[in-house]
């Protein structure tokens, strides 16, 4: 009894360690007062203020353009690539996908440098492109470990029947292949968008002049000093990287219950 009630301490610390900070943030963000230590009553002015300043709306378009973009192309290469390294046996299907777990535990710092200096080699100005093509590189691995597994799971018999009974390749792809993978290619595309929503580190060294994320703004009004503002945009972050979040786990939760139910309980 001893034991379980200093488990449930234990983890109660741990929880209150990682979401304090964020909780006192989310709460500043409605606080009227500007100091962070006193309470000045319940306020949106933070928020409408947020809206009102043009470097926050350059980088919220920004944003919002790149994740969409890095997240659909890498939504694509990423099915491309799982179908491609599905096909393949024995060591040289382990060696890609080892090779397509390095940009995923290869630290970001160093992922960033190492895409900066490949880009100033070829003479490629760094900005709107660079970000682009920086968010769709660590976008892309995450897909592959989404749509594998469900290639994994898929009948290796649908294809063949359905090229038996007249279907060319590319059809037999577009219309048994891609449907019955679909889970987890949406699933990739919302971690594709959600990662590049909230990057920071290789946006920051892949990014040109007068092309900035929210993380990026964020840091660099942090420096100037802390404002209510920084709450809010903070806020706002945090409730749409949630939301995707979720989304994403109730995608996986409404996939296993499906499977469940036809293997008929037996999972």
């Amino acid at each position: 009894m001893v034991k379980k009630h200093l488990s449930r301490f234990y983890m109660a610390l741990i929880y209150i360690f990682l979401y304090a900070p964020i909780i006192v943030l989310v709460i500043n963000s409605f606080n009227g007062s500007k100091t962070q230590v006193n309470w000045g009553g319940f306020t949106l002015k933070w928020y409408f203020e947020l809206f009102q300043d043009r470097n926050i709306k350059t980088a919220l378009y920004y944003t919002v353009i790149v994740a969409v973009l890095s997240a659909i192309i890498s939504t694509v290469l990423g099915t491309m690539a799982a179908i491609g390294i599905h096909s393949l046996k024995g060591k040289k299907k382990a060696l890609i996908v080892n090779a397509n777990y390095l940009p995923i535990v290869n630290p970001d710092i160093v992922t960033g440098v190492a895409l900066m200096i490949l880009y100033l080699s070829f003479n490629v100005h760094l900005g709107f492109k660079t970000m682009l093509l920086s968010h769709i590189a660590f976008g892309t691995p995450y897909v592959v470990l989404s749509v594998l597994p469900k290639l994994k799971q898929l009948n290796v018999h649908l294809s063949e029947a359905a090229m038996d009974l007249g279907a060319t390749p590319f059809y037999a792809l577009r219309k048994v292949i891609i449907p019955e993978i679909m889970p987890g290619i949406i699933t990739g595309f919302l971690m594709a968008l959600t990662l590049s929503i909230d990057d920071f580190v290789i946006s920051f060294f892949t990014t040109g002049n007068g092309v900035t994320n929210l993380s990026i703004v964020i840091y660099s009004m942090a420096r100037r000093g802390i404002k209510p503002t920084i709450n809010a945009l903070s806020t706002l972050m945090l409730v749409s990287v949630l939301t995707l979040m979720l989304i994403i786990n109730s995608r996986k939760n409404s996939t296993k219950n499906k499977k469940i139910k036809r293997n008929g309980g037996n999972n």
